[in-house]
Parts: C-alpha cells; structure tokens; sequence
C-alpha cells in the first residue's frame, strides 16, 4: 500500500512540475530537464531523503534563478512534508535550514520577487505542518499499539501466574492429602485386631483428609471460573492447627508453636491463646492474605514431605514474629539427608517461589542440631496497625 501511494505522489508531483513546461510552445533546452530533476527523483525520497531532496533543491533553485516560467515547487515542496513526517530532529533542521536557503536564493537572486516569496512561503509552512501532523498521529498510533501489546502482555503473564498458582495449590493439596491417606492406609490394617480404636480413628482420619482434599480441589480448580476481581477462599494461619492436627493423626509427634508478638502488633482474635497441640497458640495477628496463604503451603508441603521422607518421630512448626517479619521453621528430628528425595519434583521449589512472591525468603538444610532437616521461611510482614 505505501509503495502504491509513494508512487501517486511521484506521478503528481511530475504532472505538476513536467507538463506546465511543456505548455505554451517551445522553451529553452534546459527548462524541460530541470523540471524532470525537480520532480522525478521524489520517488526514491523514502530510500535517500537527503540526496533527493538536495537534487529537487537545487534543480529547483536553478530553474528559478535562470528565469524559468514561476511554477509551484511540488518536488521541495514533498521533501520538506517527508522530512517533517519521518525524519529525525537534526535531519528536520537540517531540511528546514536548506529549504529555506535554496527558497530565498531562487526568489531573491537574480530579481528579487517579494510578492511570490509570501506565497511560497506559505506553502512550505503548510508542507511542514501537515509533516509535524502526520507524525504525530502515527506516534500516537504507535503508543497505542504499544500500550495494546503491553496490556496483552500483562494479561498473559496473569494468566501464566493464576495457572503456576493453581498448579502449586494442586500439587501441595494431593500430596499432603495423598501422603497422609498412605500412611494412615498403611497403618489401619496393622491396628485393626490388637487395637479398634485406634484403628477407627486411622480410617476417620483417611476420611477426613480425603474429605479436605475434595473441598480444597474445588477451590482450587473452582478459581479458573472465577472473575479475577473476586477473592479465592484460600486456607491461611487459622487453617494450621487443623493441618498439624491431621499430621499428629499418622502417630507423628507434631506441635505448632506461635512465639509471643511485639507490643506494637495488633492480636488477632486467636492472639496469645494455646492450642490443643501440646504447646501450640494461634497467631497473634492476621497478616496479609498472601502471606497466610504462603506459610500454609510452605507448613502443608514440608509436613508431607516429613510424613512421607523424613521417618521420623516429631516435627515442630514455629511461628516466631517480629515488627517487620514472620519467620516460620519446621523441623523434624528424622533422616537429614532426604533433600535428594525431594528435589526432583516441586515441592522445595515450590515453597521457595511461594516465599519470593512474597518477598521473602526460605532455607532447607539438615537441622542445627545435626540430626533431622529444617524448612526456615522469612517473609516481610507490613508496618501493622497501632491500638
């Protein structure tokens, strides 16, 4: 399409220049040429602007100077409107200093014609306006374009991080529930003569987990069809005693510890209070919904991968506050060395992403003690309200 629309313009701007010195009967040898050099190589401006618009100049200026018939200068006049439209800012100046000299050299030199020069110029401020306009539209056209891209771009990465959320949410709830109903499944059978009550609560056990598995997938998999402007029910601290709860069901010696909040941290409505976990309290304040949802997983995955891996006989989850953080620890006292079990899926990396998207961060290693493993997370809690 452009190339069609150059070649328009060209054929204008010949027809223009060309046929006015073919009227009225035979001219001097050199009207003819000058007016083709004027006017012609405006069909290449798009590739060498600077070289044509000196030649259509300077034809220009030479047919004028000589005392050619006056014709409307259509070759300078479409160099000037290109180096308005597309040029850079020096190229710009540059075709504004040499228009203006080749117009006040050809009307001034050698009988100067002040009547034409208000004409003409006119006309090139026109030229040039009409240029500075085409630019501006096609810059705005392109910012539009750009912020269309950029508005597409934000959309898809949304899309990226709801499906990479969802596909950790996924996984966390299946191996936990899964990792659990193992053990429990596993156990029943062993209890079931020697020991009916406990074997009773082995099965309530796998019931319950798998029923919690069940309402947590439909959360989870619910979210694909929620608006994004709407919250997701996402479990957060007040879900932990239940979770550690269902850990301490497999015979694991599980305790969930909550230290004891600074002053200026607002309690929450479980501050302070001991849990039914042996030594366990609730978090003392609500913090933000994300980091709730991210020290569930974090506590979910790292107790699955005990129960699972670790073979061990106790684990302690410990919620330790400050003014600026959260740092949460779980630490069991089984095999140390089970890393190498557990990185090749997504359970470690998924709690360290969990962490980052919080701004924090988290460290897996064997225990300080020398024996067992810890997960140590430490995510950014924001300035709290002040009672």
């Amino acid at each position: 399409m452009k190339r069609y629309v150059n070649l328009a313009v060209a054929v204008a701007a010949v027809a223009a220049t060309v046929l006015p010195a073919l009227a009225d009967g035979p001219r001097a040898w050199w009207v003819l040429p000058l007016a083709v050099l004027s006017s012609v190589p405006v069909l290449w401006r798009d590739r060498a602007l600077l070289r044509v618009a000196l030649v259509v100049g300077v034809a220009t200026t030479a047919s004028a100077s000589l005392g050619a018939p006056p014709l409307l200068p259509v070759g300078p006049l479409v160099c000037l409107y290109t180096f308005a439209a597309r040029a850079s800012l020096p190229i710009r100046l540059l075709g504004i200093v040499v228009t203006a000299a080749g117009l006040m050299l050809s009307l001034l030199y050698p009988h100067p014609d002040v009547e034409v020069l208000r004409y003409l110029s006119v006309a090139y401020v026109f030229a040039y306006a009409l240029g500075t306009s085409a630019r501006a539209r096609r810059s705005q056209a392109m910012a539009l374009a750009e912020r269309d891209r950029r508005v597409v771009g934000e959309r898809e990465a949304a899309v990226l991080r709801e499906r990479t959320r969802i596909a950790r949410d996924l996984h966390d709830i299946l191996t936990h529930a899964v990792g659990v109903m193992i053990v429990q499944a596993e156990a029943g059978p062993l209890l079931v003569r020697p020991h009916p009550d406990r074997a009773d609560a082995t099965f309530a056990t796998i019931a319950a987990t798998g029923r919690d598995a069940v309402v947590q997938l439909r959360r989870a998999v619910g979210s694909l069809h929620e608006a994004a402007d709407q919250p997701l029910d996402q479990p957060g601290l007040a879900h932990l005693p239940v979770l550690v709860e269902r850990v301490r069901a497999t015979g694991l010696d599980a305790v969930l510890t909550v230290s004891s909040p600074p002053s200026e941290l607002v309690s929450g409505p479980l501050g302070g209070a001991a849990g039914p976990l042996g030594g366990a309290a609730g978090p003392p304040f609500e913090p933000p919904a994300d980091v709730g949802v991210a020290v569930y997983r974090i506590v979910q995955e790292s107790l699955t991968n005990v129960v699972r891996h670790a073979e061990a006989g106790s684990v302690r989850v410990l919620l330790d506050y400050t003014a600026e953080s959260l740092t949460l620890s779980i630490t069991d006292d089984g095999r140390g060395d089970r890393a190498s079990a557990v990185l090749p899926g997504y359970g470690i990396v998924g709690m360290r992403e969990r962490a980052q998207a919080c701004g924090g961060t988290l460290h897996t290693g064997p225990a300080s003690d020398g024996g067992g493993f810890t997960v140590t997370a430490t995510l950014p809690l924001p300035a709290p309200a002040v009672l």
